[in-house]
């Protein structure tokens, strides 16, 4: 396998710890609008899909006032609570320096993505960080992806990989013809079956020395 031209990331529990705020405030959101709340596990087991995919089949006619109801509560504490998860930054770090482009594909609203990329200072990092709503239609539809490469000019297929912790994230990377990659989580998992990964890392600090091993593996003759 040849070094990546770009790599896109996914952002919830891929690169960032947001759980305790999407739980936070889709138990608050559910409250509010009379539906039993999920636990925590149940959370983590079935939020995978941007809120105007996600929230009709939850709420009805309703689903426009519960997005609303949420957004609110999910703004008033998502800058406090997010948190990096361990070796993404120096990750994130390393490739930029390789020179590979690094983008952002992720079904959070995208105005909230850039808020929280923004915070962190990573924005610089990436060339194009796409969110729920910026595109067409949402992840794992391929049009995110394809407005996440523009700014480069690549176009996706095999030297693009799509990295993330669902199978979202992998249906997406398929349906838009990029090496579907793993971080965290099993590969062997059932919801993995439909779309597999192709490379499965631990964690971030793996992926990185996996592209690193390619880059001076002489992968590309130009490096």
């Amino acid at each position: 396998m040849r070094r990546p031209a770009a790599i896109l990331f996914d952002w919830d529990n891929t690169l960032v710890d947001t759980w305790p705020t999407i739980y936070a405030s889709l138990h608050h959101c559910m409250t509010a609008m009379g539906v039993p709340p999920w636990s925590m596990e149940e959370t983590k087991e079935r939020v995978r899909l941007s809120l105007r995919e996600a929230f009709p089949p939850l709420f009805g006619d309703r689903w426009e006032e519960a997005r609303r109801v949420y957004l609110e509560h999910f703004e008033a504490t998502h800058l406090d609570r997010m948190r990096p998860l361990p070796g993404c930054q120096a990750m994130l770090e390393g490739l930029a320096g390789t020179g590979i482009y690094l983008g952002v594909v992720s079904n959070k609203t995208g105005a909230l993505l850039r808020r929280e990329a923004d915070h962190l200072g990573w924005s610089p990092l990436f060339g194009g960080i796409v969110g729920a709503g910026d595109a067409k239609r949402d992840k794992p539809a391929p049009e995110p992806v394809v407005l996440a490469l523009a700014p480069a000019g690549i176009p996706p297929g095999e030297a693009v990989w799509f990295v993330g912790d669902t199978a979202t994230d992998m249906e997406c990377a398929h349906a838009s013809a990029c090496v579907p990659v793993l971080l965290g989580g099993s590969a062997e998992a059932a919801e993995f079956i439909p779309a597999p990964p192709r490379l499965s890392f631990a964690d971030a600090a793996r992926l990185f020395d996996h592209v690193r091993g390619l880059r001076f593996a002489g992968a590309d003759p130009s490096s």
